[in-house]
């Protein structure tokens, strides 16, 4: 009995084993197909998602086809001569920031950039044409070039006018040549068919939508068009060559510039005000930044050969006139007239420079040697103090 229930038992686990087995096999077997179905179903999705993506990428490309033709045909009637002048061609262009600087008036902006570097703006974008992030990466350079418009030259109006009737000069007379006449294009007078401005700047420090520079020849309000950042390997030039009368370096320096003895009281009465929108930290720095801006003879062609008191022929005009000679357009018989005159003596004739609204009185004599007398509020003081140096003292480089 005992071998019967031994054999039996072996049988019983002998097909026990099978059941197992074909249950395993079974249940591999349904597996396999499930996942065979889950792979056919996953393929059919891939084809079907990449059959999608085709077609929106043959979408995306023919509207970006369709969105240059657009464009090419906007452009082409953008820029098409109008029916009412015929000779006019436009671009559709528009300031994109304002520049705040430490020239409140054209008088006493440096005739180049660089020539003083303690000379100090902010420049300021519209946040609406042009978000903080485009600034992104530009404080990584150390100079950046702009491109701006000469809002205050005197003879806007003509660019309204046909050109028949523009008056535009193709010569205009040249500071370092004394009157002498250049191609408007072989200098950089402001008075051209189009006043558009490129000077070159240092960069301190950018602020979200804000940018500080020094060494700047820009006068305050100047609407800018663009701002790219200067690349010495393609932007400097070892073996330009330049006229022979543009080697005259010493041609606009004067001998000295010295103070009055009532100068630095003056100075610090103003300061109690004039601090709180002065992009400098003392008073001190402003006058070392008046010394820099008169260490350059910055009268103008009329005022170097008939000098004379800006505010006691009331021209306010002339006040707020350029760095660069007002006198370029004038004709011969004017300008020569007025070298005639020269009757005044230089020591009598006292000039004002308004740096950050604060006028700065000066005279200098016949030898070039320019005497600071004293420094008082100007009226017209339209300047930001939301742009100051305590905004800036821990962003200076």
């Amino acid at each position: 009995m005992s071998g019967s229930s031994s054999i039996s038992e072996a049988r019983w686990l002998a097909v026990t084993i099978t059941l197992t087995t074909l249950s395993a096999i079974t249940i591999s077997v349904a597996a396999a197909y499930i996942f065979k179905r889950k792979c056919n179903a996953l393929k059919s999705k891939i084809t079907e998602l990449e059959s999608s993506l085709n077609s929106c990428s043959d979408k995306c490309a023919s509207e970006r086809q369709g969105r240059i033709r657009a464009q090419q045909l906007l452009r082409k009637q953008l820029t098409q001569p109008k029916s009412q002048n015929p000779n006019l061609t436009c671009y559709p262009m528009i300031p994109i920031g304002t520049v705040h600087s430490c020239f409140s008036t054209r008088y006493g902006t440096p005739r180049q950039p660089l020539l003083v570097p303690l000379a100090r703006a902010c420049l300021v974008f519209n946040t609406s044409r042009v978000p903080p992030a485009s600034l992104e990466g530009l404080a990584d350079y150390s100079h950046c070039w702009i491109i701006y418009v000469f809002h205050l030259n005197t003879d806007l109006e003509k660019l309204w006018k046909h050109p028949s009737q523009s008056g535009f000069k193709a010569k205009v007379r040249v500071p370092r040549l004394k009157g002498g006449r250049k191609g408007v294009f072989g200098t950089r007078s402001p008075h051209r068919p189009c006043p558009i401005g490129l000077t070159v700047a240092k960069v301190e420090a950018v602020q979200g939508n804000v940018i500080l520079l020094s060494g700047v020849d820009l006068v305050d309000g100047t609407p800018v068009l663009d701002v790219k950042p200067y690349l010495p390997y393609c932007d400097s030039i070892q073996d330009a060559a330049v006229p022979n009368w543009l080697m005259e370096d010493n041609l606009f320096t004067v001998a000295s510039v010295s103070f009055s003895e009532g100068f630095t009281s003056s100075l610090e009465n103003c300061w109690i005000m004039a601090e709180k929108k002065s992009l400098y930290a003392s008073p001190g720095e402003f006058q070392s930044l008046v010394t820099q801006v008169l260490a350059w003879d910055i009268r103008s062609l009329s005022q170097r050969n008939r000098p004379h008191d800006v505010f006691m022929k009331k021209e306010k005009d002339q006040l707020l006139g350029d760095t660069y000679d007002v006198d370029e357009h004038l004709d011969e018989t004017t300008f020569d007239h007025k070298r005639e005159q020269d009757s005044l003596n230089s020591t009598e004739v006292i000039y004002h420079l308004i740096l950050e609204g604060l006028d700065v009185s000066y005279r200098i004599d016949q030898d070039g040697n320019v005497i600071v007398e004293k420094v008082s509020t100007f009226a017209d003081n339209k300047l930001n103090s939301s742009y100051n140096y305590l905004t800036w003292k821990d962003k200076l480089r």
